[in-house]
């Protein structure tokens, strides 16, 4: 933090923590909009003395400023950015994941659990799902499948075989 800028602005320690504490009750994006406007009021526009003075990033100040330049609101659409599921892109793929596991699936013992154990591993389901007619190119990769059993509470572990009691003398 370069203390000249702000002697040089006459801001006061207590002034920079008060600011901060007030642009973090600012919901986005008028939080960007406000950062930029402390900055070209106390820092004169400069977005790296207002990462070192506050803390922000300095490219979100400089979106702030350019909005604040051009009046116009960019809009983050976060949620459409990420990849979808691939039982979302093949439902169907889901219901035949399921056929293929339930045979071989079996409770907790103690049913303390909803999981289903299976001595079936993420390998030999993609080798299923190929031999019952999907394409190479749509099965997932056998991480992504172990994924998939993940999220649907199928756990793979070694099932327990019934035990033969020993005789006793």
């Amino acid at each position: 933090m370069k203390p000249s800028i702000l002697n040089r602005n006459g801001i006061n320690t207590n002034v920079v923590e008060t600011v901060s504490q007030l642009i973090d009750l600012i919901p986005w994006p008028k939080r960007r909009q406000a950062m930029a406007s402390v900055t070209e009021v106390l820092l004169q526009g400069k977005k790296r003395a207002a990462e070192s003075v506050f803390g922000w990033n300095r490219e979100t100040v400089a979106l702030g400023l350019n909005e604040l330049r051009t009046r116009i609101v960019c809009v983050n659409n976060l949620s459409s950015r990420r990849k979808p599921r691939t039982e979302d892109k093949h439902p169907e793929m889901l219901n035949d994941i399921r056929v293929i596991m339930e045979p071989e699936c079996q409770a907790d013992p103690q049913l303390r659990t909803t999981l289903a154990y299976t001595n079936k591993t993420a390998s030999s389901v993609r080798r299923a799902l190929i031999e019952k007619g999907w394409s190479e190119n749509d099965v997932p990769t056998i991480r992504t499948i172990s994924s998939i059993l993940n999220r649907h509470s199928y756990r793979i572990r070694s099932v327990a075989k019934t035990r033969v009691e020993k005789k006793q003398n």
